[in-house]
């Protein structure tokens, strides 16, 4: 078993960054990609960013050049540094963690507005 605690998100102007972490506990040895994806109200979650464990990342074309996906693994935490936000950022942030099977965080909101 695999548990996910994310925090970092919160309400922030166009333009401004967040960071947002991800926290892994349990089975972590057998984890061998994390990621985040986002669900904005009306739309299925969709992939944002993921890492695997020997650090090689992969982006969602509407993030990239913005978003840094990066993890700390003596610290079993993933990160995710958004900058330049836009409204269309605007989802619930869920951390995914990789390994016999799926394992998802409780997520967290994340708003971009004015």
């Amino acid at each position: 078993q695999v548990q996910l605690v994310e925090s970092g998100g919160g309400l922030v102007q166009p333009g401004g960054s967040l960071r947002l972490s991800c926290a892994a506990s349990g089975s972590i040895a057998s984890i061998y990609i994390m990621g985040w994806y986002r669900q904005a109200p009306g739309k299925e979650r969709a992939l944002v960013a993921t890492i695997t464990r020997g650090g090689t990342t992969n982006y969602a074309d509407s993030v990239r050049g913005r978003f840094t996906i990066s993890r700390d693994n003596a610290k079993n935490t993933v990160f995710l540094k958004m900058n330049s936000l836009k409204p269309e950022d605007t989802a619930v942030y869920y951390c995914n963690a990789q390994a016999e099977r799926g394992y998802w965080g409780q997520g967290t909101q994340v708003t971009v507005s004015s």
